[in-house]
């Protein structure tokens, strides 16, 4: 080899490793207390209205908390994304992913309003398809708590997820489910872990701050929340023994805040009405703590 091609393979290696460096975000806490992010940026694909979203400002329910404030358009149309939205500037991977936050408070107000609030990551790449894993709160009922993930590619969609009622300790269900072939298995043994959970008298989702997390490893996703009096950490879901629903690529650290029209929560059927008010989610902070150096993965 030529010594000059020699120099410019070496000159180029240092180049490729920083590229892909700077691809991953390093760990991180967003607390929100500023008017800008350095970790996310705002993707909302719905109204540009101004009120959807800001930083820094005064939570309403909680003294000395600075928030990120989101407020639903009652003129957006349904859909997933179409609410104010963030996501992350630079891809996340395998890592403890978790977050402080209140969902809005309207079921007094609105009992069939549809309305979601994500905290997830997602993330589409052409040859692996789809890298997401969630938490969804549904404001009719804010006592349940969705989690699951979805992999695959566009209209081959594979889903494992389970429903539970943290008021009552009640799973409702834990399943596989592949849609477009009509599949839907409930799971059992590890991947059905653990099999009950006590209650959290009084949990409601909108009542209070709460924080909820996920780990995110190659073979093993865990879902869990703090207990708001002891810190305790309560296992929601360790789903575990096997790869099948476990993305495996990069993804986009989100939160958001949209309309259903064809989601109802698990308790009641008729819930997709359009918001009627800009209700508000407000998040104190949220934190990601890789596992290892994602920038080789």
């Amino acid at each position: 080899m030529k010594p000059s091609i020699l120099l410019a393979i070496l000159f180029l290696i240092p180049l490729v490793t920083i590229s892909q460096t700077g691809k991953y975000h390093d760990p991180f806490t967003e607390d929100f207390s500023d008017s800008t992010s350095a970790y996310f940026r705002y993707g909302s694909t719905g109204n540009k209205t101004d009120f959807k979203y800001k930083l820094g400002v005064s939570s309403p329910t909680e003294k000395n908390t600075k928030i990120l404030s989101f407020k639903i358009d009652p003129t957006d149309s349904a859909g997933a994304g179409r609410g104010p939205e963030i996501i992350s500037r630079k891809f996340t991977h395998f890592g403890t992913y978790s977050a402080r936050l209140k969902v809005p408070e309207v079921k007094d107000i609105q009992p069939n309003v549809g309305a979601v609030v994500g905290y997830f990551t997602y993330h589409v790449d052409s040859i692996p398809g789809l890298s997401e894993i969630d938490f969804e709160w549904l404001l009719a009922d804010p006592s349940i708590i969705y989690v699951g993930t979805w992999t695959g590619h566009n209209g081959e969609l594979k889903r494992v997820g389970r429903i539970i009622n943290m008021a009552e300790g009640l799973i409702y269900s834990t399943v596989y489910r592949e849609d477009h072939n009509e599949i839907r298995e409930a799971l059992t043994g590890m991947q059905n872990q653990p099999g009950q959970i006590p209650a959290l008298e009084g949990f409601d989702a909108s009542k209070q701050f709460y924080t909820y997390g996920f780990d995110w490893y190659p073979d093993r996703i865990r879902w869990w929340m703090l207990h708001p009096v002891s810190g305790e950490k309560i296992t929601l879901w360790d789903y575990q023994g096997t790869e099948r629903g476990i993305p495996q690529h990069r993804s986009r650290y989100r939160m958001n805040f949209w309309h259903t029209d064809n989601w109802s929560v698990h308790t009641n059927p008729l819930s997709t009405e359009k918001p009627l008010h800009p209700y508000e989610l407000e998040v104190d902070w949220m934190s990601y703590e890789p596992f290892e150096d994602t920038s080789k993965q």
